[in-house]
């Protein structure tokens, strides 16, 4: 189980196991927000809890953030899939970097072709700074 918060606490998420890859997006938002996410679906494996404000992308995605400190904690699809679930990803930057260090990067060209790209063996812990 992985768990992290907003810079302030109001706003905190739960992993439930250990994400096979940190998605690190380049599309005109991600890129912006500086995130890397970890996927799952709502209730399932990933748990959201307190206040959020939600900013909506498209038709698509909405990008939550907390209305206190500002921290993008998470994005939700806004529909449902053929299951009845709704996908979700979480902002795994808001974790301790020792619950996340070494789990590897995933690309995803989300600016220009939206094609999956290779790994190139960096993992979450090459990103710190």
């Amino acid at each position: 189980m992985i768990q992290g918060s907003c810079l302030c606490g109001r706003v905190s998420w739960r992993f439930d196991g250990q994400p096979d890859g940190a998605t690190a997006c380049n599309c005109t938002a991600c890129r912006r927000y500086g995130t890397l996410w970890a996927y799952d679906y709502v209730d399932e494996g990933i748990h959201v809890t307190g206040p959020t404000q939600a900013y909506v992308r498209g038709t698509a995605l909405e990008f939550h953030f907390c209305p206190s400190c500002g921290c993008v904690t998470h994005w939700r699809g806004l529909r449902l899939d053929e299951q009845g679930r709704r996908r979700v990803a979480v902002n795994l930057r808001l974790a301790e970097p020792a619950a996340v260090a070494d789990i590897p990067i995933d690309h995803f060209d989300g600016f220009d072709t939206f094609d999956d790209l290779p790994r190139d063996g960096r993992c979450v812990k090459d990103y710190w700074f």
